[in-house]
């Protein structure tokens, strides 16, 4: 006899509270609101598991360039890092063993896609078409929580070809692991922070390996340690250790802050040692050309990497700084100043171009007031919102890693607690003085905005003569926070009611 398969988890019709996303940002979430008391929720992610970016990064390489005591929750820390900075498989397994251990999983829907949420003024709800295997379930929520942050939807280059090409071609963050790259002409196209990661490890097994760059990033070294037995006894037994380390660790990343915001020059240390990392490794004049930025540091994301430029200096391995002009079945083809064009035949092309960040494709599935598509909105006039969580127009959406709160220097999970403390402050504050909707006012969003980016014109991201992923279409900056990250955690220690227009229920 066949034993039929176990019914899917049932999604409720309805729920108080929607969150999106089932990475750092959702589990935070939950395991937040369940604090406070708030039982009513629900949680649904994409994907078969907790994660978010730490599971769908599974390259090779592939680590936190955050020193590892920083980078996990500061009411659940882990104390059981292998190295100082964390790889992939580590933090994965961290942030399901935080949300196993929290008791939340069964209030979490798997496999299961947003795929449009509309506000309902009459209501005063959220209606939200979700799917799972096929089915599609309507689910009204009081609030809105997305937690899928900007690194979710890969960006991929608009280059001429790119669908004609007939080997293996995958981006960065949807590694292929059932391709062989072993003795194989390989192509990386991107020297961000993926690429450095994923470089060194594919210069090993390559045959010949095209790395292609269009800027060189300012690489610092990395300075990774693997912890002794002893260390990581004392870090597990010793609570106070580690504390000592996130302290020591989250001072030192803020010395950055005054030389990205406000004083370049400050920098001078940070670019002695990406040149001294250059220099070390690299003895080709051409090539140290080639690699050395052109831009101050910061105004890019500071890479961190030890091994990537002995991996340039490879001899299997060739920098390729000509334009790539198109992608044809048998590889890549490049034209240099003079126009004068050069293919260059692989066998593999690994995409590491990086992420939707100034547009956050969770957007173009939510509809507020009026029936303005919050997508189309920060296409037409900019990524913009209120202390980076709430926005004009849409009431009671309230998003973790939203506009201007990724950091050039410090821990996100710091940044998403700040925003938790904030969104379940709102919550709470709603349920005790029954508000049944509330919105930021034009007036405070405006002002937030406008602070935002008198600081960020005089900062090394917008003036440091660099094209960066931290500017949009329009050449506002709508990425960065551009204030220390305890600045960040004052301004949204409370929720403000007064910044709001408050709806009773």
């Amino acid at each position: 006899m066949v034993s039929s398969p176990s019914p899917l988890p049932v999604i409720p019709a309805e729920v108080d509270h929607l969150v999106v996303g089932a990475g750092f940002g959702g589990i935070g979430a939950a395991i937040k609101l369940d604090e406070a008391g708030e039982r009513d929720w629900l949680v649904v992610e994409k994907d078969d598991d907790v994660g978010g970016t730490w599971r769908a990064n599974t390259y090779p390489g592939a680590a936190c360039d955050v020193p590892s005591q920083l980078y996990s929750f500061s009411f659940a820390p882990h104390r059981e890092w292998s190295m100082s900075f964390s790889p992939q498989p580590e933090i994965e397994a961290y942030i399901q063993r935080v949300a196993r251990e929290a008791g939340i999983l069964d209030r979490f829907r798997f496999g299961t896609r947003m795929e449009s949420a509309a506000w309902d003024e009459d209501a005063l709800r959220w209606r939200v078409r979700l799917s799972r295997a096929g089915v599609a379930y309507d689910v009204s929520a009081r609030t809105l929580i997305t937690g899928s942050g900007g690194l979710s939807e890969p960006r991929l280059p608009d280059i001429d070809g790119i669908d004609s090409f007939g080997g293996a071609i995958f981006h960065s963050a949807r590694w292929e692991h059932s391709v062989d790259l072993t003795g194989k002409r390989v192509a990386v196209i991107g020297t961000g922070a993926s690429a450095i990661q994923i470089i060194p490890e594919l210069q090993k097994v390559a045959g010949r390996l095209d790395v292609h760059q269009r800027t060189a990033p300012y690489v610092i070294p990395r300075n990774d340690r693997t912890y002794s037995r002893l260390e990581r006894t004392a870090l597990r037994r010793l609570p106070g250790l580690g504390r000592a380390y996130r302290t020591g660790i989250y001072w030192g990343r803020e010395l950055y802050v005054p030389a990205f915001a406000k004083q370049p020059r400050l920098a001078w240390p940070a670019v002695q040692m990406a040149k001294l990392n250059r220099e070390k490794a690299i003895k080709d004049p051409d090539l140290l050309r080639k690699v050395t930025p052109t831009f101050q540091l910061g105004c890019k994301r500071v890479l961190i990497s030890s091994t990537y430029y002995p991996a340039l200096a490879s001899p299997n391995v060739d920098l390729v700084t000509d334009r790539i002009s198109a992608i044809t079945p048998t590889g890549i083809v490049t034209a240099d100043a003079t126009g004068a064009r050069t293919e260059r035949e692989v066998d593999v092309i690994v995409v590491a171009t990086g992420f939707q960040t100034t547009e956050q494709p969770i957007a173009d599935h939510i509809t507020g007031r009026d029936g303005v598509n919050l997508g189309d909105l920060w296409r037409k006039e900019g990524m913009a919102s209120y202390k980076g969580t709430t926005t004009r127009g849409f009431p009671n959406l309230f998003q973790l890693v939203g506009a201007n709160t990724t950091l050039g220097h410090s821990s996100m999970v710091f940044m998403i607690e700040s925003q938790l403390a904030y969104v379940v402050d709102a919550i709470r504050t709603m349920r005790a003085h029954r508000y049944a909707a509330v919105e930021p006012r034009q007036d405070a969003q405006d002002a937030w905005n406008d602070d935002l980016q008198r600081r960020l014109a005089k900062s090394v991201w917008n003036t440091g003569g660099c094209s960066s992923w931290y500017l949009d279409a329009h050449g506002r900056n709508t990425v960065v926070w551009p204030r220390s990250t305890f600045a960040f955690r004052r301004e949204l220690a409370r929720w403000d009611p007064t910044a709001y227009d408050l709806v009773a229920g």
